[in-house]
């Protein structure tokens, strides 16, 4: 293990994370990890965990982490999508070359159904943004 540890770990959770404070103060212990708050990305909230005050610096470093995470989650959003849409492309050519009739009248209707409810999204939100513009 690096004996440069950062002071705060953060351990990711659905809706956000716990933070730790990293403790290496007694060398002769393992390291500890003393839980000072919980975090919900979503709604910005930051909750101390019993008896802790967060410091300035306990807030700045949780500060940084949920800017720097909300850029990764963004960032894995528009990774997400760009995804499908290399899926959509190898279904059409799967559906064009490889599907069988029966494999087709499984996935049809469903798949008609998803890209009309993706594509009257798109072109709404594509006449919002061109009408604000």
């Amino acid at each position: 293990m690096s004996v440069d540890l950062p002071a705060y770990y953060f351990r990711v959770r659905e809706n956000g994370a716990f933070v730790f404070r990293v403790n290496t103060e007694n060398r002769q212990r393992p390291l500890e990890l003393d839980q000072i708050a919980a975090i919900n990305i979503r709604n910005g909230e930051v909750k101390p965990q019993g008896d802790h005050d967060l410091t300035d610096a306990d807030q700045a470093a949780i500060a940084d982490w949920m800017a720097a995470r909300k850029d990764t989650l963004e960032a894995r959003d528009i990774d997400d999508i760009l995804r499908s849409v290399d899926h959509l492309n190898l279904t059409a050519h799967w559906a064009q070359t490889r599907a069988t009739p029966e494999a087709l009248e499984e996935v049809t209707d469903t798949l008609l159904l998803a890209m009309h409810d993706l594509r009257s999204v798109l072109v709404r939100k594509k006449a919002e943004r061109l009408r604000k513009a």
